[in-house]
């Protein structure tokens, strides 16, 4: 079952000019960065009410974000669900014939399981499944 939306990803060239605008000219709260080797990414946090907002930057050519960026441009990448039971929520997205690009659960962010639904199930959004686990 979804809770609710975690957070709006935006796909971004240079995370430091990026993280600088939305401090500086937004005014937003800024939760620091971190690197995720196995998405290739390196990712910013800001606090918006209760959403987060998580500008993305690709950290290898040939990470999923940077053929993003290539094919698209930056902008919003994707928009997450937070989730309780994200192999769960998997499998009855399967069932409903939604068209999953991860059919089982990977590692993001925050000590996250993460999944994602291909764009062509949701208008060509791109949608995140996240299950949050307890910090290590």
């Amino acid at each position: 079952m979804i809770k609710k939306i975690d957070h709006i990803a935006i796909a971004v060239q240079d995370i430091d000019e990026e993280v600088k605008r939305y401090k500086d000219l937004l005014g937003l709260e800024f939760h620091g960065t971190e690197e995720v080797a196995e998405q290739k990414v390196k990712v910013a946090f800001f606090q918006v009410g209760d959403v987060h907002i998580e500008l993305t930057a690709p950290t290898d050519p040939e990470s999923p974000v940077a053929k993003f960026i290539e094919k698209r441009g930056t902008g919003i990448h994707h928009i997450a669900y937070e989730v309780d039971n994200l192999a769960n929520q998997i499998e009855e997205f399967k069932q409903k014939e939604i068209k999953m690009i991860d059919t089982t659960p990977r590692t993001g962010a925050g000590n996250s399981k993460i999944a994602f639904a291909h764009p062509k199930s949701f208008s060509g959004v791109l949608v995140e499944l996240k299950e949050t686990c307890e910090k290590k």
